[in-house]
């Protein structure tokens, strides 16, 4: 799949490559709509660029971390929508590339995210796991808070969703949820309260108790989607009821 390329940015570049002859003009339209960005979309739904990743973590299974660590900065690099989703998870399916990160690189990963999706992946594969394993640090993800880009912000609060969700691995952790979740109940930007909704809405199933408290306090602040969806997660299980539209996270 990488065309015999023998360094991260020829591996990078043929799987950019790889990706955009499999696109489509259609998806490309509907990604744009969905989360726009400056970044080129190539228009690659997800089953087909994650069989392109999974076949790249396969070949580079054997390789330094520092390897692969290269390779996704390299994907990045690229300044693709789909690459960049490449790179995250690719580092999540490389055990010991994730563990050989540190905040600079993880920072560095995340430099020019401009849409939800790329920072909920990049929160998810790789900012959380790594504040869950201690190389992101408390203070780093509330520096994130108080960034004046509204896309870390967000990323402070998905990066909790790790800490929390059993399929990321997360065991639940009420404290450092809660405190992030403070620091952002009051910002008004609508990208930030989605995020502060889905944070809530995954610590739910550790401590429910904790969560009602949550945006009883902070009730006079917190936008009227989070009151919603929380509440709506707390009496039924759902973000939404059944029946009613979905909207993004």
């Amino acid at each position: 799949m990488a065309g015999g390329a023998t360094t991260p940015r020829e591996r990078a570049a043929a799987v950019v490559r790889a990706l955009a002859a499999a696109g489509s003009a259609a998806r490309r339209a509907t990604a744009e709509w969905y989360f726009p960005t400056a970044e080129r979309v190539l228009g690659v739904a997800n089953p087909v660029w994650r069989p392109v990743v999974r076949t790249l973590a396969r070949e580079l299974g054997a390789a330094p971390p520092r390897e692969v660590i290269a390779t996704a900065r390299a994907l990045v690099a690229e300044r693709t929508l789909e690459g960049r989703q490449a790179a995250y998870e690719l580092l999540s399916r490389h055990r010991a590339a994730a563990a050989a990160l540190d905040l600079r690189t993880v920072e560095a990963l995340g430099r020019g995210m401009d849409n939800w999706a790329s920072v909920d992946a990049f929160s998810c594969f790789v900012a959380g796991p790594a504040w869950r394993a201690g190389i992101v640090t408390d203070a780093a993800v509330a520096r994130w808070a108080r960034s004046p880009d509204r896309w870390w912000r967000r990323a402070a609060l998905a990066s909790t969703v790790p800490l929390n969700l059993a399929s990321r691995g997360g065991r639940g952790d009420v404290p450092r949820t809660l405190a992030v979740c403070a620091r952002l109940a009051a910002d008004p930007d609508d990208m930030v309260q989605k995020a502060l909704s889905w944070a809530l809405r995954t610590l739910v199933q550790h401590d429910a108790a904790a969560v009602r408290a949550f945006v009883a306090q902070h009730a006079g602040v917190v936008s009227a989607r989070v009151k919603r969806e929380v509440n709506n997660k707390l009496h039924t299980g759902r973000k939404n009821p059944r029946g009613a539209r979905a909207v993004l996270r």
